[in-house]
């Protein structure tokens, strides 16, 4: 039993000295969403009481499930791929979500978030990755969306920026690439759609998507520690 407490009790301090020592290596103006799927609730709290308040979690299930027994101001993110059949299970209390790949699946963000008054927060997922596993819209599909007179229509949405994830390689010049292409892309948006978020995924060092200009950054093991299953 006092082994388990000592712990249980290091585990506290890694998780609240990982976080800090984050904070304090971004600016200021960069937006920290703590990627807590799988994550137990105690380690959860954890980075709460050490003043995190953005989780993000990839299954609607989780998300649910840890939005009821975690405090109320905590801002919750869906980062995983949506279905559109399980939009109203989010849309009461979702604070953004971040992989809108098309404009089916606006359609019903739009309508669950009218059903609960409210009006939600997304990002649009454009393909930057060579991956076919990866989701995503094309910078053509994309503009036809922000252009379409039933986006404009849309009175429960709103469409703070682009999020893009990288090819899964070692390769940081292609990492780059993709990257760079992004914020081209966003540049070109930001100002006649009032865009404020760019959000580069990666896997691995979250450094190379703020030298992209990224100003949303997605962090799991580097604040909770490696997953064990």
């Amino acid at each position: 039993m006092k082994l388990m407490k000592k712990k249980d009790s290091m585990i506290k301090e890694d998780i609240s000295k990982n976080l800090n020592r984050l904070k304090e290596s971004i600016p200021e103006d960069i937006t920290l969403v703590a990627v807590s799927k799988t994550r137990s609730l105690e380690e959860m709290m954890e980075a709460y009481h050490a003043g995190q308040r953005i989780f993000g979690e990839n299954r609607i299930q989780e998300l649910e499930s840890k939005q009821k027994q975690m405090p109320a101001d905590v801002k919750w993110h869906m980062i995983g791929h949506v279905q559109r059949n399980k939009v109203k299970d989010m849309a009461a209390f979702v604070d953004l979500i971040h992989g809108v790949d098309r404009l089916r699946l606006l359609r019903q963000i739009d309508r669950e978030a009218k059903n609960n008054n409210r009006v939600i927060n997304c990002l649009l997922q454009i393909k930057i990755a060579e991956e076919e596993s990866k989701f995503g819209m094309t910078e053509e599909e994309a503009l036809n969306l922000l252009a379409s007179e039933e986006f404009k229509k849309m009175e429960n949405v709103k469409i703070l920026g682009l999020m893009g994830m990288a090819t899964f390689t070692e390769d940081t010049e292609q990492v780059s690439a993709e990257f760079a292409k992004l914020k081209k892309f966003y540049d070109r948006l930001k100002d006649s759609n009032r865009f404020s978020v760019l959000s580069m995924r990666m896997t691995g060092d979250y450094e190379l998507a703020l030298q992209n200009s990224s100003n949303m950054i997605r962090i799991g093991s580097a604040i909770f520690g490696e997953r064990t299953y």
